[in-house]
Order: structure tokens, then sequence, then C-alpha cells
């Protein structure tokens, strides 16, 4: 069966039918890296790395790059034409520091949390400040083809009107906006709806130069540059959260066409939103969670995993304490018939044909509900009748490890059942863990040589990194 994914562009279910057959190139949309990624945040995240997962299960080469956004992304971002502050710098100012300062800690602890729910490692996680002049190139390009204008002394707009295509992925068409159009009118625009590529504000603090003057890149430009130098002008698959859908993959979209560099991505995934006791988050009301808020009240990074993976990502997901409660136990049950089978593995077992046909049948059952879209609840209930009955009958020997064999061709998908449990203390220093990274993505990239040079790095310093279907481990040996 051929995975199936909702593609937002088309409101329909459609095959994945990569560009380049045999490889699938995704682009995710990162963090904007001015504080602690919340879980609303990152079930958009987990969405991806489940999509990445069940792709590279299937056999296909992946090459998966994620942003990170540290500059550029205002404070009122919910139209086009994004104004107010910049997140970044209007948390520097309230800790008193520099905004590129508050960048690098924002994208250690987005790292970090990703480390702690398991994520597999993208190829590339480019950051907006690196690639400037590539954003300005795509601008440059827009306004040789029609597509943008230059207002002087103010910066460089899109011109809306002249992509007939703009609505194609949110249904906020022209005419849609204008008949019930809640933006303000600035003189300076060819039309209320036309959005920055380019500002020029002497107040901000990160900028950079341009043939329109000194200044910085708006919040959208700079996905469209990223997803051309790493995936090409046309890639496979787009993801990220609902909000995203307008205005800023609206945005994308029209920049990254209008620019000429190819048909952009053709399909859209997008995580439906996660409320928390039934309402948006909200810190006033003690409703606002954090990845490291969930770790601190004794959740395991896998424990949180298993939760915001559970639901749909097309479905509204609703998180309560008394909910992750029930998921940490469910969890813990599987990884515990985990722990009974390694045992029971060493026991005398001859292969049992009819346990043989029983856990192919549930393979099959799990990749059907994964490939209708990654349907995660539908699978989880087929991993757990398997585990009751394997739980109730459990096998020894040769029939352990067949069953053994399938939670963890089930785990490739979920990444909760062979992972380790957090342990105080015994967490790995920050250059270790770089190191651990760095070789993940060597190998990847098939560079033998640094991979191994880093693997005998992390020796030296005592910590053995061994290589298995569900990615890098590691153990202290000194």
């Amino acid at each position: 069966m051929t995975l199936r994914l909702w593609n937002s562009l088309e409101n329909k279910l459609v095959d994945l039918d990569p560009v380049t057959p045999g490889e699938v190139r995704m682009y995710n949309c990162g963090p904007t890296v001015y504080s602690d990624p919340h879980i609303g945040n990152f079930r958009s995240f987990l969405m991806g790395d489940l999509l990445r997962r069940a792709i590279d299960q299937r056999g296909f080469k992946t090459t998966q790059v994620m942003n990170i956004t540290d500059v550029g992304h205002l404070t009122t971002d919910d139209v086009a034409d994004a104004s107010g502050e910049d997140k970044l710098e209007k948390e520097a100012r309230e800790q008193g520091l520099d905004p590129f300062e508050i960048a690098r800690k924002y994208e250690e602890v987005f790292h970090a949390n990703a480390r702690q729910l398991n994520c597999r490692l993208a190829h590339e996680y480019p950051r907006a400040t690196d690639h400037i002049p590539e954003m300005i190139e795509m601008i440059e390009k827009l306004i040789e083809r029609g597509h943008a204008y230059e207002v002087e002394g103010v910066g460089v707009y899109y011109r809306v009107h002249s992509f007939e295509r703009y609505g194609c992925l949110s249904g906020n068409t022209l005419e849609n906006l204008e008949s019930g159009s809640r933006i303000a009118v600035d003189d300076r625009k060819e039309s209320p709806h036309d959005f920055a590529l380019w500002k020029i504000d002497e107040k901000h603090l990160m900028q950079w130069d341009s043939p329109w003057g000194r200044g910085f890149p708006g919040w959208h430009i700079e996905c469209s540059a990223m997803s051309y130098k790493f995936l090409g002008g046309t890639f496979d698959i787009h993801t990220g959260g609902e909000d995203n859908v307008f205005p800023h993959h609206e945005c994308e979209i029209a920049q990254s066409v209008g620019a000429g560099v190819g048909e952009f991505a053709r399909v859209w995934v997008h995580a439906r939103h996660l409320l928390v006791d039934g309402q948006k988050m909200s810190k006033s009301k003690g409703t606002f969670f954090t990845i490291k808020d969930l770790i601190d009240r004794g959740f395991q990074g896998y424990e949180i995993r298993y939760s915001l993976i559970s639901n749909h990502y097309r479905q509204p997901m609703n998180f309560t304490l008394e909910g992750m409660e029930g998921e940490a136990k469910a969890v813990s049950r599987l990884r515990s018939l985990r722990e009974k089978l390694e045992t029971a593995t060493d026991q005398d077992g001859d292969r049992d044909p009819a346990l043989v046909e029983s856990l192919d049948s549930s393979r099959q059952a799990f990749d059907a509900c994964i490939d209708d879209d990654l349907n995660l609840s539908g699978a989880l209930g087929v991993l757990h009748e398997r585990a009751r009955v394997l739980g109730r009958e459990l096998p020894c020997g040769v029939a352990a490890a067949d069953a053994l064999e399938f939670l963890s061709y089930c785990d490739e998908i979920l990444g909760v059942l062979f992972v380790e449990q957090d342990v105080a203390g015994e967490s790995l220093t920050q250059q270790q863990q770089d190191w651990i990274d760095q070789r993940e993505q060597a190998r990847q990239s098939r560079d033998w040589d640094l991979a191994d040079s880093l693997r005998n790095q992390l020796k030296e310093v005592g910590i053995l990194v061994e290589d298995g279907p569900q990615g890098p481990t590691w153990t202290r040996i000194r």
C-alpha cells in the first residue's frame, strides 16, 4: 500500500508520489527561537518527525530540512504584512541580552527538547540569519518579474495582485480578503494586502546591507529562500501547524512560484491546534506548558512524545494533565512488555508458526494505519491489542525474539519503546551531545570517516555509541 497524506493544497488524500523516484525531500517549519517551545509547537514538530520516520521505513532516501527563525518574526503575525516588534528583540529587551544571544539560547533549548522527545535529526537546520544573501537574491528576482516593488526608505513589498493564485492554499483570495478586510491602509503600499519582503527600520537591532538600504527580511521570504537552497524549486512535502496556513505558507507559495524557481511544495501537511483543558494555552490560567514544565513534573520524554502523537494530527488535541497520566501508564505497559520479552529471549523456546502469522497480520494492520494519513490512533490500537495477547501468553526463546522484532518495527515510527529513560545525573554534556548529533548527521551523509572520528572522540571521554534500528544509543564505559 502507498503512503497517503491529506494535501491541504487540494483538500484531499493523495498518494506520496515523489518528484524524484525513490527520494523524498521535505521542509518542516521550525521554531522561532525567542522562548522555550511549548507543547503545541512540538505537536507540529512531532507530526513532521512521524512523517519522516514513515517515509524512512518505506525505503525512501529522505532529505529533511527544518528552519530556525531567528529574525523577522514580528509580534502581530496573523496578517500577511506583519507588524509590531521582532519577537527576538522583544525578548532580548526584557532579558537584557543581545537578540543573537537570545536566538542561540533558545535554539539550544529547542534541540535539547527535540532530543528528549526522540525526534530524528533533520539533515539541515538552516538559520535565517545565515541566509540573508539568498533572501536578497530572491527578492531581486521578484522585482525583475514584476511581483515586488521598492518603497524608498521603507523597504520592498510583494505585489499580491500580480499573483493570480494567491489564496490557493488558504482560500484567502484577494476577493475574500477585501470583503472582510480589517487591514489598516498604508498609503506607501500599492495595496493594503501587499506584504514586506525587506523592511527598513533604524530601531531594529538586527540589520544587514541590501540594494534597498540597511534593514532585515520579512518572515515569509526566509522559508522560500532556504527551502530553495536546500531542496530546490520543486520538492515533495511542506509541513507546519494550521496557524501557518495563512499568512505564512500562502505567502511562501506566492514568493517561490512568483520568483520562477519551480512548482514549490507539492504536498502540504498541517497539524491542528492543541488545546489545554479545552481552551487555548494561557500562562495566567496555568494552562501553558513547555517541555521543561512537563519534565519538571516528573514525566519522561518518551511519555510526553507518546501523549502528543496519540491523536490524529488532523484532529484538534485537548491536552490535560489527567490524560497525560493515563498515556504515561499506557506507554509504560508497552515498555514493560518489551522488557519481559527481552528477558524471555534467553529462555528455551522454538519459533511458533501461528505467532509468526498473527504478528505478520498485526504488522500489516499497523502499516495500513500509518499509510492512511499517519493514523496513529489506529496504529496504537493495533499495537495495544497485540500487546494484550502477548502479555497473556508470553512467548519464550525464538518466539519471544519474533515478538520483540514486531515491537521494534512499530517503534521505528513511534519512537517510545526502546529509547532509554532519563536518569538524573546521567545526562551528557552539551559538547558530548553535539558530537553525537554531528556523528549522526555524518552517518546520514555517508561521511564514514568523520562518523568514526567522532565515535572515537566520544569513547575517549567515556561514552560508547552504538547504532541500532532506532538510531544511536549511548552508554557510559567509565
